[in-house]
């Protein structure tokens, strides 16, 4: 498995049989300056998002028209970019698995919001926030939880899906932050490897994993703190 952090809270995860975008948020993401868009979508296979935010969907739209990629979101959120002519949808809501051809999503919970204001000045509501629970036939299992803060439910997350590998908000202000981040992982989680997301895009967030990082001293879980356009390979 290839996992390429590209700012923010946006990922792309190779695998064997599937290569998946997660919240593609590109244009206008300072994260992802430098970077190459079509570098980043080429090949994508499947688009999973966590929530309707614009810095989580993102590029969603174009990608999917552009490379015919399989778009999994919320219910409403899948509904609302059916409507702005994403031909190749699936959708789910909490606590629901979705198969594809080599892995499986469960729509996993997050506290957050979810509304955005598009183009036309006009708020739309596109369902809860969720995090996203990935099982790969023969890869390690991935949770990429959102954005969300600490929750004590995380821990039937933990019991239900044993995720092997976390991708977590740390950014502080919209998300949790780095102390409580670490504090997550540690009491609710058994994570292989960490993924710290959510920072060092907007200047009102943190801008470094610093926090995190020292939070998660003296535990078994490896952090993994690439820059954008690093790649992590498990």
């Amino acid at each position: 498995m290839k996992i390429t952090w590209l700012g923010h809270a946006a990922f792309r995860v190779e695998t064997a049989k599937a290569n998946i975008l997660i919240d593609p948020f590109f244009s206008g993401n300072p994260g992802f300056s430098g970077l190459d868009a079509k570098t980043a979508a080429a090949g994508v296979t499947h688009i999973l998002l966590t929530h309707g935010h614009g810095d989580h969907v993102g590029d969603t739209i174009a990608i999917a028209n552009e490379v015919g990629a399989t778009v999994l979101a919320n219910a409403d959120l899948a509904a609302w970019l059916g409507s702005k002519g994403v031909k190749k949808l699936e959708m789910g809501n909490t606590g629901g698995t979705v198969a594809f051809d080599g892995f499986t999503a469960t729509f996993t919970n997050a506290l957050h919001s979810s509304a955005q204001i598009t183009e036309d000045g006009v708020s739309h509501a596109l369902g809860n926030a969720n995090g996203l629970m990935l099982h790969f036939d023969d890869e390690p299992s991935l949770l990429h939880m959102g954005d969300t803060d600490i929750f004590s439910d995380m821990a039937l997350i933990n019991e239900l899906h044993e995720p092997d590998i976390g991708i977590v908000p740390i950014g502080d202000r919209f998300t949790m932050g780095g102390a409580v981040a670490a504090l997550a992982c540690q009491r609710f989680f058994d994570f292989k490897t960490v993924l710290p997301c959510h920072y060092g895009s907007f200047p009102i967030i943190d801008q470094t994993p610093e926090k995190f990082v020292v939070g998660m001293e003296g535990t078994q879980t490896k952090v993994e703190t690439p820059k954008p356009g690093g790649v992590v390979e498990i």
